[in-house]
């Protein structure tokens, strides 16, 4: 995992070892393993559909071996499609568009019905499926064109809905999302592994609901192998091991950064431990015109604002699958003199925050996360830390 310079004490870097705590106990790729470890042997056809799709595509090879007999992959450009070519030379690639879903995603769609009918009756299902699947992989409805499906991820993109009440939309335009991709399997038995990133890990919404149980019944046996709980859970255990106090919110946030900022810090600064640990995903109305960044970039910035002249508090916020928004950048690490750097590069961080670019002030104050893809998404990890720094020695 590289990252963005550091800010000049030793917070930055544990914090940072803490959030790859949680990365590595969500892993695409150890979790397929694990939950197949006892699999029997049979020949299996698998798709592995999302930003995580690699890595568990390459769980599911490393438990699988020979077994695995066809896997198909759709996943977006840059997340790490040479190491499973790799790996395994004949899988079927197909790097698909995210967030924005254009013709490749429908061409996504018409390939995966293909794959579903091409199916041996011999051979045993398998299904991976992490956050993603929703722009990735579409089939519309008779009479949706791909210019309303695009509108809606347009709406998404621009803040202010939850996921739930979203995937339902785009339920509603799709034929393979909602159920109606199980109910082709016409009863047939299969494996769902799904790495979730929605509130209540319900698998009728992952992925809006792609692998979500046929309205009539299906056969299929669904299991979440990851979650954000489960990486708040790492997060913990990290923090501990290293003689850290901590507490973890209970529950999942959501809702607006700013006011999410405004919380944690308050959490921060008054708590008595020093970590604190949120899981969940926050959201940013985006003005007309806006600049760089994501909504874990707004909330850091935010943060730093409200901890500003605070030598004590530092605070990280990252996306679990390495991506802010459309940036390229997980999130950012921030302390109490990340608006004094920000103002040194002629910067306002009230300003950049009305105009939604965080990422420019925060690149300009050293202070992003960069770790590229991570093989994982659960959604976002935000990592609070209160401990003076420590200063070298003159």
């Amino acid at each position: 995992m590289a990252d963005r310079p550091s800010q000049g004490d030793a917070r930055r870097e544990l914090l940072i070892e803490l959030f790859r705590a949680g990365l590595a106990r969500v892993d695409g790729r150890r979790c397929v393993r694990e939950a197949l470890r006892d699999e029997l042997p049979r020949a299996v056809w698998a798709v592995a559909i999302g930003k995580a799709a690699v890595s568990m595509a390459l769980g599911a090879r490393d438990a699988l071996g020979d077994s695995l007999e066809a896997l198909r992959v759709i996943t977006p450009p840059g997340h790490g499609a040479e190491a499973l070519i790799a790996a395994v030379p004949d899988v079927e690639i197909l790097e698909s568009a995210h967030p924005l879903p254009d013709e490749r995603s429908l061409q996504a769609g018409a390939r995966l019905l293909a794959w579903l009918e091409a199916l041996p009756s011999t051979a045993g299902v398998l299904f991976l499926i992490s956050g993603g699947a929703s722009a990735l992989v579409e089939v519309p409805m008779p009479g949706v064109t791909l210019e309303q499906i695009v509108a809606i991820a347009r709406r998404a993109s621009a803040g202010g809905r939850d996921i739930g009440s979203l995937n339902a939309e785009r339920a509603s335009c799709s034929q393979i999302k909602g159920g109606r991709l199980t109910a082709r399997l016409g009863g047939r038995e299969g494996r769902a592994l799904l790495i979730s990133d929605v509130p209540g890990d319900d698998p009728a919404v992952i992925g809006s609901g792609i692998l979500a149980p046929a309205p009539s019944g299906d056969a299929i046996r669904r299991q979440v192998i990851a979650s954000i709980d489960d990486a708040m859970d790492a997060v913990v255990a990290a923090a501990r091991t290293r003689g850290l106090t901590v507490r973890r919110a209970a529950g999942r946030f959501c809702g607006d950064a700013q006011r999410l900022a405004t919380q944690f810090t308050h959490e921060l600064a008054l708590g008595q431990t020093q970590v604190q640990v949120w899981g969940g995903e926050s959201t940013v109305q985006l003005p007309p015109m806006h600049g760089r960044g994501g909504r874990n970039q707004h909330l850091a910035l935010a943060a730093a604002r409200l901890i500003a002249g605070y030598p004590d508090l530092a605070l990280l916020a990252a996306g679990t699958d390495g991506i802010d928004g459309t940036s390229a950048d997980a999130g950012a690490v921030v302390d109490g003199e990340t608006c004094a750097r920000i103002a040194l590069h002629g910067l306002d961080a009230d300003e950049s925050l009305r105009h939604a670019d965080s990422g420019t002030a925060l690149e300009a104050a050293g202070a992003l996360l960069h770790t590229g893809p991570t093989g994982t998404n659960v959604a976002d990890l935000v990592i609070g830390l209160k401990q003076v720094p420590q200063r070298p020695s003159l």
